[in-house]
């Protein structure tokens, strides 16, 4: 699968999980990225697990196997300009998925994810790993 990728919370979830055709694509990408923003919404998740020690454990592994892109000030930049035009268009998004969306533009990476509200961000390149 040719294409540089980042992937969203929950297509990480899907490689936790073991979704056959997310773990495909993720074998067979040309480069995928995670950021870091998700890799905070995993941890928040753990947290609140039951079985936290254990999730933990998989999100460090991941973590240590692709690379974790952390924001900066042109991302910053980039959010900013994202989250006004949103705002003007009267369709916000959740504020952790502006920052990935930011990250996405930045990087030129396609966005891997499953929710269609990121389809509201114009600049952004998308796909969907079922």
């Amino acid at each position: 699968m040719n294409g540089r990728f980042l992937l969203d919370t929950n297509i990480i979830i899907g490689i936790f999980s073991g979704n056959a055709e997310i773990l495909n694509n993720f074998a067979n990408a040309s480069e995928s990225f995670a950021p870091s923003i998700a890799i905070g919404e995993l941890y928040y998740g753990a947290h609140k697990s039951s079985k936290n020690k254990d999730n933990f454990s998989k999100i460090e592994e991941f973590a240590n196997t692709i690379s974790v892109i952390s924001c900066d000030e042109s991302t910053a930049k980039i959010y900013g300009g994202i989250k006004y035009r949103l705002k003007e268009k009267g369709n916000p998004i959740p504020e952790n998925d502006l920052w990935i969306a930011a990250v996405a533009i930045q990087h030129d990476l396609t966005l891997v994810t499953r929710d269609a509200h990121f389809l509201a961000v114009d600049e952004l390149k998308t796909a969907e790993w079922r």
